[in-house]
């Protein structure tokens, strides 16, 4: 049970008040008293006071204890309301906690008292730690819907990427290197990637998110999003970017890494409606234990720390506690979804490193976030041009995609290079295929996992039980963790994520094949 107790006490007389405490305070219950004897002080201290419990006198001058256990149902509906009184009035008892009232004890058994309001507030506080379980159950099941929903768009969207970024590579190869076609396409391209690292965002949201950490220096992701965090910024808000010097590098996703800045920089520029300055900046950190305040996730060790400050509202301790909680947002209805922190957190716990806010009100907010430092090399930056020569090959593919858009990409590739690819729909149009192909033999099966009719891995395994050496290719635009349930990354399976490209696809094939012949 909390303590000290707050009691608001609606009593006229100062000198009963005054023998309540002290009867209660002998009772062993840690409490203090505020005691208002009108409804004007009543209201005020409704309003304005901490308070854990309500007792109140029957009749008052001018008033009486039913309005008043009206009002506090209105305004404290979860706070525990004791009616206190010289005489018995039993049908006024009974009306009483009909109404909501709690209990109802008499002054000339002060024994019940304290015995009473312990039992009211230990009632309030279960009633409270259900009310707070329901609301994480419902958090959770939003966030499996949104789950769901974010993996089929991803999925969908992949797809659509699929195409855009394989015929602008297939175009690219007929054009000269310099000409202003090619410049064009190029710009396509980065739009496509650009769609490409937003899904993956999108599958952040729902805890789905396929995640590619590579090596990165994280000044050059800070400078290659300096024009777009200026653009997320109003005109009255200055924007000062300080990469720290001689940096170390982290290992992260890179566009998980964008996600989290832009979301701290949008935070910062909605915290300074009249305008401010907003930094970011880098440096290197050592971090040798968890101090006061800093979140039980700080690991000892060395860190590479990018700092969002702004000098704006702040935020006080009470929402500070709730800031990365799934939901909670202090933005109007139609101006947040208060997942954009809670997805924060996710990504840099899944880089195992962790985030230290400081805010107070009227004084800013400062967000460090700690990437723990690696010594590998960075990942070079930037999609490499597709390649003018991808390798060639004679085999007889089995191509099965239920998108028809890039079923026909994959299977022009790959005729393009010399293959035999024989095409089906789904599943079951695929083990038709394959009998029909028998008598010429099937190299290697393209196929996506998640289909109508029949999955991919469903396919494999009926032609595996024929054909065991027969080599499977799986590909899919769902996050690597949906398609995880298929039972695709078993050891010795080959899976290529959607979207990918002609020369990506190209290469892969080439591999399988080559590594067959290989073995044989």
């Amino acid at each position: 049970m909390k303590l000290p107790l707050h009691i608001l006490h609606l009593e006229p007389s100062p000198h009963e008040a005054g023998e309540v405490v002290s009867k209660l305070q002998a009772a062993g219950l840690n409490c203090s008293a505020n005691r208002v004897g009108t409804q004007e002080e009543f209201v005020r201290a409704l309003r304005e006071d901490p308070v854990d419990l309500i007792l109140s006198e029957v009749a008052l001058p001018g008033f009486d204890g039913m309005a008043a256990l009206e009002m506090a149902r209105k305004t404290h509906p979860g706070i525990p309301f004791i009616f206190l009184s010289n005489s018995t009035i039993e049908e006024f008892a009974v009306e009483s906690l009909k109404s909501g009232a709690t209990d109802f004890v008499l002054k000339r058994w002060p024994v019940r008292l304290a015995p009473a309001i312990r039992r009211a507030v230990q009632d309030a506080e279960a009633r409270q730690d259900r009310a707070r379980l329901e609301e994480q159950f419902l958090e959770a099941q939003k966030m499996e819907v949104i789950g769901h929903l974010a993996g089929g768009v991803a999925h969908d969207f992949n797809n659509i990427l699929a195409v855009i970024l394989g015929y602008t590579d297939l175009t690219t190869l007929l054009l000269e290197p310099d000409s202003r076609a090619q410049q064009n396409l190029e710009e396509i391209r980065r739009a496509a990637e650009r769609a490409a690292a937003l899904a993956r965002q999108l599958l952040a949201f729902g805890r789905k998110q396929s995640c590619q950490p590579v090596v990165l220096d994280l000044n050059e992701v800070l400078t290659g999003l300096d024009k777009m965090l200026r653009r997320l910024i109003d005109e009255h808000i200055m924007l000062v970017v300080e990469p720290g010097r001689e940096t170390g590098r982290i290992k992260a996703d890179s566009g998980h890494v964008g996600q989290v800045l832009m979301n701290l920089v949008v935070n910062a520029r909605d915290a300074m409606p009249q305008g401010g300055v907003l930094t970011v900046k880098t440096a290197n950190a050592s971090v040798n234990g968890a101090p006061a305040g800093r979140p039980p996730s700080a690991a000892p060790g060395e860190y590479v720390v990018l700092t969002v400050n702004d000098n704006g509202t702040g935020m006080s301790e009470e929402v500070r506690a709730r800031l990365f909680e799934a939901f909670f947002t202090t933005k109007p209805r139609d101006k947040g979804t208060g997942l954009g922190l809670a997805t924060c957190q996710r990504i840099i716990g899944q880089c195992g490193g962790f985030i230290d806010v400081r805010s107070e009100p009227g004084k800013g907010s400062t967000f460090d976030v700690y990437f723990p430092r690696v010594y590998e090399q960075a990942a070079a930056t930037g999609r490499r041009a597709p390649a003018r020569t991808l390798p060639k090959g004679t085999e007889t593919l089995l191509l099965v995609e239920d998108d028809p858009a890039v079923r026909h990409l994959a299977a022009d590739v790959l005729e393009m290079q010399g293959y035999r690819v024989l095409r089906a729909s789904n599943g079951q149009e695929g083990l038709r295929v394959a009998g029909e192909a028998i008598g010429h033999g099937i190299d290697l099966v393209i196929t996506d996992v998640v289909m109508p009719r029949m999955s991919g891995k469903v396919m494999a395994e009926w032609l595996k039980a024929t054909y065991p050496d027969m080599k499977v290719l799986f590909t899919s635009g769902y996050a690597e963790e949906a398609v995880a349930d298929f039972g695709v990354f078993a050891a010795g399976m080959d899976f290529l994520a959607k979207p990918y490209t002609p020369s990506a696809l190209a290469w892969k094939v080439r591999a399988i094949l080559d590594e067959e012949e290989t073995t044989a």
